[in-house]
């Protein structure tokens, strides 16, 4: 079975987890969720190279990159991205998704349609192979079992 390379994408303000409204985000750190993420990708035969920033055109760089062949942040499968604020405002990362024409899944630790209404809309949702909001860190892990059954087995 090939190892698939996926990219996990942390938008702005994803840094301060664990500190920042616990209520909405929970308690586990960044750094918690990437170990997650490397231990369910090990058991799915998914090498994790993780990213976060707060900055919308670093991760534009980094969707950009994902499909060069260098072997730190190219020859990237498929991205779990968190764009945080950046889904409801970014078409710059939108557009950078579709142009990699790499499968990606949007996450979201809280269920961004309990909140706000500003919240509701997504510029990402549209051309996700996935959405998944609202299941705290867990939508990360869910999200990561969903795009490595997508790539592996995708549908006719």
């Amino acid at each position: 079975m090939k190892t698939l390379r996926i990219l996990v994408l942390h938008g702005p303000n994803l840094n301060l987890l664990g500190t920042r409204e616990p209520g909405h985000y929970g308690n586990m750190t960044l750094a918690d969720i990437n170990r997650q993420l490397i231990e369910v990708g090990d058991s799915l035969g998914a090498e994790i190279v993780s990213f976060q920033s707060n900055h919308e055109g670093e991760i534009v760089d980094r969707i950009q990159q994902a499909g060069g062949s260098s072997n730190d942040i190219g020859n990237i499968d498929g991205i779990v991205i968190n764009p945080a604020a950046y889904t409801h405002t970014s078409i710059a990362i939108r557009d950078a998704l579709l142009a990699s024409r790499i499968p990606f899944v949007e996450v979201h630790l809280s269920n961004i349609h309990r909140r706000e209404e500003f919240r509701h809309r997504s510029m990402l949702a549209d051309a996700a192979a996935g959405v998944l909001a609202g299941f705290g860190p867990q939508s990360y892990a869910l999200a990561l079992r969903g795009l490595t059954e997508i790539l592996r087995n995708p549908l006719s």
